[in-house]
């Protein structure tokens, strides 16, 4: 099996230095596909961790996902880590996405339980002859191949968390079962970070923790976005963003000050790296790394 060749991205993150990773999504046209290589090009000299493809709701990207995170694999120096859900698959399905995985030369896998159709806060509705849990997945893909697992974690907490406690109990489980790194949610403050960190170091887990960076480029898309997720955005933000509107440039700029204001003090305060979700776009990532003085 090609799987588990060289060493593993927990063990590289866990070696400390600076982790950087990107996250891409699978593109519905060629115009966005040819966005998607540029993206991939422009941030490949940076030589990051590793560069994640997201899976579409309920499997609706799947072979595309699976196309992409292959060819990164053949084409670039990149590690691609694939993401996998359990929503709208049966067990077998999910045997045959990681089967697909292993033939293409992916090692790594994000497992995630993913959200239903109607989005992250609707019902959870098993599949029938699947799984319900994002625990059963990383020990699906232990036990199949080689496969080294990568979990999401929630620094506010899932939507359908009891508590931020239950929530830290579900990322140590998680952990006890295989998984070897976490990437996080956006979130906005640097101590909904540091406390998710604390309470899963509280219950003997030495898991790394990725703090995941999405720019706030349009004030109201991310709001929308962060209502979905469970995301907030803090008031103080609101107010710094908020005095540039209706000047779209200045908003960005403000946008990208501030990620960069939370990266520094997330890896001051001892996070392992930085994972930024991309939007399949390289130009905010490469401006947060210019005002944190990052290069090639």
């Amino acid at each position: 099996m090609t799987t588990g060749a060289g060493r593993s991205l927990g063990e590289l993150i866990r070696e400390g230095g600076r982790s950087f990773s990107f996250e891409f999504f699978p593109p519905k046209d060629e115009a966005g596909e040819a966005q998607l290589w540029d993206a991939i090009r422009a941030l490949e000299p940076y030589q990051p961790t590793f560069v994640s493809v997201t899976y579409g709701a309920g499997g609706s990207t799947r072979d595309k996902t699976v196309a992409i995170t292959g060819r990164i694999a053949r084409e670039t120096s990149l590690i691609p880590l694939a993401h996998l859900t359990c929503v709208g698959h049966t067990r077998e399905e999910l045997e045959g996405i990681l089967d697909a995985y292993d033939a293409e030369g992916v090692a790594h896998v994000l497992a995630l339980r993913g959200d239903p159709h109607e989005g992250p806060r609707a019902d959870w509705t098993p599949t029938d002859g699947g799984l319900n849990y994002a625990i059963e997945l990383v020990e699906l893909a232990r036990a199949r191949g080689s496969f080294r697992v990568g979990v999401a974690a929630f620094p506010e907490g899932h939507p359908s968390a009891e508590s931020l406690d239950h929530d830290a109990d579900v990322l140590v489980a998680k952990a006890r079962a295989g998984a070897e790194f976490a990437v996080t949610q956006m979130f906005f403050r640097a101590s909904d970070y540091f406390g998710l960190v604390e309470r899963v170091r509280e219950r003997g887990v030495d898991i790394p923790i990725l703090p995941g960076i999405m720019p706030i480029l349009n004030l109201s898309a991310i709001r929308r976005q962060g209502e979905l997720i469970g995301t907030s955005v803090p008031d103080e933000i609101v107010e710094r963003i908020s005095a540039y509107d209706g000047d779209p440039a200045a908003v960005r700029a403000e946008g990208i000050r501030i990620a960069a204001e939370l990266c520094d003090e997330l890896l001051a305060g001892g996070a392992p790296g930085l994972h930024f979700y991309t939007l399949n776009r390289s130009k905010a990532t490469l401006e947060i790394f210019e005002a944190l003085q990052i290069t090639v």
